[in-house]
């Protein structure tokens, strides 16, 4: 699968998860809305769906992961946006596998420039970058993923 469809699909899958998470639309009426209104290829939808069903099913896991690192943010007072992009890549990071857990880090800080704060990118590396020591059992300095 090429990279573009693997960003159009995280973008997607973010976008529907932010939904998901601020109005409890069913998942798949969001999704389709999205393929109708971008026209999105048939991959696109494919991967976004499988990212979201993905996070759904491991949503505790994921949760707890995010409060393990960034004990000192309650998910209830976490923004919307940065706690939805933590869930896709640590989903991508712990179960999905099927992209180097580098770049996950690097996609979910890359979305976080596009739809968080300014000060996103740089909580997102930071909790990303412990959960990648833990998976990894190194320090978390070591994620080569860090933004400068």
């Amino acid at each position: 699968m090429a990279i573009g469809i693997r960003h159009q699909a995280r973008m997607i899958a973010l976008q529907t998860l932010y939904e998901y998470d601020a109005t409890h639309h069913d998942v798949q009426d969001i999704l389709q809305r999205h393929a109708e209104n971008r026209r999105l290829d048939a991959r696109v939808l494919a991967y976004a769906d499988e990212l979201v069903q993905g996070v759904l099913a491991h949503l505790d896991q994921l949760d707890g992961n995010i409060q393990e690192a960034a004990h000192e943010w309650p998910l209830d007072q976490m923004a919307r946006i940065d706690k939805n992009i933590l869930r896709l890549a640590i989903y991508e990071i712990l179960f999905d596998n099927s992209v180097p857990a580098k770049a996950a880090i690097n996609e979910a800080v890359e979305l976080a420039k596009t739809f968080g704060s300014d000060t996103s990118s740089r909580f997102i590396n930071g909790v990303l970058g412990t959960v990648f020591s833990r998976f990894q059992g190194a320090p978390a300095a070591n994620t080569g993923s860090e933004v400068q």
